[in-house]
């Protein structure tokens, strides 16, 4: 990935995005020939000189200070996730790694706790939205990822390349876009990471929304929220998520998809746990050959 000229689309693409009046600029009279505010409005709101800003959106500004940093973020209206792929894109560079990526292994504790959590959709994704782990009723909610291939297993992949999840998955639009934006914030944090540039260059080539989604340079970090499905047996299922940054294991995320007792949707889990599924061993519950551990990293 081209560091210098992602920092240049994310803060052309953040300042397109405000408007004078929300930025708190008065109109000076002048056309604008771009949306959003022009480069001397955003060093102006930074305090930092229209020249400095300019280097520093074209990539030839060098490492900018923590202060000017949380600058920009304010002047720019920033949320958490974007602060931190901007921080992420303003790093210095590391060497390119030529060894193998360490694969990524989900410890025997969080695979107990998967197997607990037996009446709800539990499962922990890690780096470019890879799927290390699922309870059965997250495979029999969302797919069946151990009947995948090893390298199918990612959610990004399922949500955009697999038809059955445009049926299944309510707000498709919506939940693909914001998977894609998590994708986005793991490029800023691993520029290097090969099988991240091999996914969005299929993603590029197979799915008509995916450069567009891309382009827009959106980043987001799931914490919690809403999920719809539309299982083809049981019906419509809504899901109140929590999605929890793991301890000791910072590009692991566990996500529980919690449901109201009593409800129909809880009603609908009992039933489809009773129920057997095409590929019967739950996925990476030995801790001899987790999921992610056959596959590179």
């Amino acid at each position: 990935m081209d560091r210098s000229a992602e920092l240049s689309d994310f803060l052309r693409t953040r300042r397109a995005r405000l408007t004078p009046d929300e930025a708190g600029i008065a109109d000076d009279g002048r056309a604008r020939r771009v949306p959003g505010l022009r480069r001397d409005e955003v060093s102006r709101l930074a305090g930092v000189s229209t020249e400095y800003y300019t280097r520093l959106e074209q990539g030839r500004a060098g490492s900018p200070s923590p202060e000017v940093v949380e600058a920009l973020s304010r002047a720019l209206r920033l949320d958490l996730a974007e602060r931190e792929h901007l921080t992420d894109l303003l790093a210095r560079p590391t060497p390119v790694r030529r060894t193998a990526v360490a694969p990524q292994r989900v410890r025997p504790g969080l695979h107990l706790l998967l197997q607990t959590l037996e009446q709800v959709p539990a499962f922990i994704i890690g780096r470019r939205t890879d799927v290390l782990a699922a309870n059965r009723l997250a495979r029999a909610v969302i797919t069946d990822f151990e009947a995948l291939p090893v390298p199918q297993r990612n959610l990004a992949r399922y949500y955009l390349l697999n038809p059955e999840a445009r049926e299944r998955v309510g707000d498709w639009e919506q939940i693909a876009a914001e998977t894609v934006a998590m994708l986005r914030l793991d490029a800023g944090r691993f520029p290097n990471d090969r099988r991240l540039a091999d996914l969005v260059g299929e993603l590029t080539l197979r799915s008509p929304e995916f450069p567009g989604w891309w382009n827009d340079h959106h980043v987001l970090r799931r914490t919690h929220g809403s999920k719809r499905y539309h299982h083809p047996e049981v019906g419509e299922l809504h899901f109140s998520y929590e999605a929890l940054h793991l301890p000791d294991d910072p590009d692991q995320m566990l996500c529980v998809y919690n449901v109201e007792p009593g409800s129909p949707t809880a009603e609908a889990l009992r039933l489809l746990n009773s129920w057997p599924l095409t590929s019967p061993h739950p996925i990476a519950l030995s801790t001899r050959q987790p999921l992610a551990g056959r596959a590179r990293g």
